[in-house]
């Protein structure tokens, strides 16, 4: 687009200045004088206007402008005229080019690359009570650039003017409600098609997680994650046949094309234009899952004797001891058959589960039972802890079923990788385990205390029912408090110190190797 319109608009490349800051791509009209040079926004504005000494910045405001595909046909009289009236016009690209006849007054900046900058480039313009224009597509606070400015700038010189948005556009040609819609974007730097066990830094990942228990969602696309994509990922989750998908493309363009909604596996083998949004509608509503208390027997594990498996009286309290978040990010060390960090997953569907298990044939059944409980936000590895854990991000929570002899030194590993407020929960079925997490506990002046919990369960015996126990278990609950165990702590393995957040609630300080 930016080439068609070549003998109106210019780009000037951004070169290096020894001030590196306040420094934009300007998209300039040619005027009488030629073309503007590259300069700080603010040299801009000094070099026009003096600002009075009194009243300095009381009058101008930034007005966000919401602008569809088709340009100034959808804006209203107080859009056009805030633009008619602006003194710098702060855009991307396409969007300068699209309204290039209405603007033809202002200086353009182009903010491509340069959006954590454009707060200081307004402040500039309104200290010398210049107007300044950002447009952005449909509703700027709709997944828009408006939320993240605008929390920068005096609110009392904002004014918002918003467009239809391209959810509402769509919706609207499909002829669907969308008050239950939840709305996200993919918009994010390419990582390649989706993978099972892809981390969160994937563009997908969100609405991975989100498919799993929204009924219908809008889905803001991008040139790489394509409707295609978006399709792939629903397939490899095994999610496929859950969804039914429609693409809007071009919305407002004399191209736009609505399709009705198709499968999943039409939409994977399609390619669509760009720009478009895709509507995905689940056929059967799904019921809600079981969040905890799980019943062993949804677990598939290896059974030598009753099962390699944290049991579901045992799991419930180790969970409930490890004070868990939506957005917790949760270590399980010794993962077994996975029932803990499965479960766990589902608590935080906003965190993560970070499992590592060494046995080979427990490693098949964590991975059968990942699968069947189709969760995004769980991984587990095959090896022995402590290898393997320095690559994983700091825990809120760490829990340790099976230690592989290595027990002192994943407790010390441990504490000093807990974020603030952290805890450590470890189950235990021997005497020596027990007496060594206690032993190391103390050393480290940590706070914990354990508990012994045997359940008994109901089985039938003749016609009448008995109780058979089942073997007791100890669970630690452990986490440092105090300054005081921080440098103990420290003192035990020789590192240093670093000091925590202001705001910790227990004061402590954090260890860094």
């Amino acid at each position: 687009m930016a080439e068609e319109n070549a003998d109106i608009l210019f780009h000037i490349p951004l070169s290096p200045t020894p001030e590196g800051e306040g420094l934009l791509r300007q998209s300039c009209l040619k005027e009488s004088a030629g073309i503007l040079p590259l300069l700080p926004l603010e040299s801009v504005v000094n070099s026009e206007t003096e600002p009075s000494p009194s009243g300095r910045g009381q009058g101008e405001v930034v007005t966000f402008i919401g602008v569809l595909d088709d340009g100034a046909v959808s804006l209203g009289a107080e859009a056009l005229d805030a633009l008619r009236s602006a003194r710098h016009v702060i855009a991307g690209g396409r969007l300068l080019v699209l309204l290039a006849d209405h603007i033809t007054e202002a200086r353009h900046y182009d903010l491509t690359g340069y959006l954590a900058q454009v707060p200081g480039w307004i402040a500039a313009a309104l200290a010398n009570d210049e107007a300044v224009v950002v447009l952005a597509t449909g509703d700027p606070l709709c997944h828009g650039i408006a939320g993240f400015l605008a929390s920068k700038l005096d609110a009392a010189r904002v004014k918002i003017l918003p467009n239809l948005s391209t959810v509402q556009l769509a919706f609207a040609a499909l002829g669907l409600p969308w008050q239950t819609a939840r709305i996200v974007s993919v918009h994010a730097k390419d990582a390649g098609e989706w993978t099972h066990g892809a981390s969160r830094d994937h563009g997908l990942y969100a609405l991975a997680q989100l498919c799993r228990r929204e009924e219908v969602l809008a889905v803001l696309t991008s040139p790489d994650n394509t409707p295609g994509r978006i399709a792939r990922m629903l397939d490899v989750e095994a999610m496929a046949d859950l969804f039914d998908m429609a693409v809007a493309e071009r919305l407002s363009q004399p191209q736009q094309r609505v399709t009705g909604f198709l499968s999943v596996a039409e939409v994977a083998g399609s390619a669509f234009a760009d720009p478009n949004v895709v509507i995905l509608k689940r056929k059967i509503a799904s019921p809600s899952p079981v969040l905890f208390g799980v019943s062993d027997a949804d677990f598939r594990q290896r059974k030598p004797e009753k099962g390699l498996i944290t049991k579901r009286e045992v799991r419930a309290v180790s969970l409930a001891r490890l004070q868990l978040r939506r957005d917790s990010t949760l270590w399980d060390i010794g993962a077994g058959s996975g029932s803990v960090g499965l479960e766990a997953a589902r608590l935080c569907p906003d965190g993560e589960v970070y499992a590592i298990e060494k046995n080979a044939d427990d490693i098949a059944n964590i991975e059968h039972n990942h699968r069947a409980w189709g969760l995004s936000n769980y991984r587990c590895v095959h090896g022995k802890a402590p290898q393997g854990l320095d690559a994983w991000p700091d825990p809120d929570a760490v829990f340790i079923g099976g230690s592989g002899g290595e027990l002192a030194e994943l407790i010390e590993l441990c504490f000093r990788r807990l974020k603030p407020g952290g805890w450590l929960v470890m189950n235990f079925v021997t005497l020596e385990n027990l007496a060594t997490a206690i032993a190391t506990l103390k050393r480290l002046d940590a706070t914990w205390d354990v508990c012994q919990l045997q359940a008994a369960r109901s089985q039938p015996i003749l016609d009448m029912q008995r109780l058979a126990a089942e073997n007791p278990v100890w669970i630690i609950s452990a986490h440092i408090e105090s300054t005081a165990g921080i440098k103990r702590l420290q003192a035990s393995l020789g590192e240093s110190l670093q000091p925590w957040p202001a705001n910790h609630p227990i004061g402590c300080r954090r260890i860094e190797p």
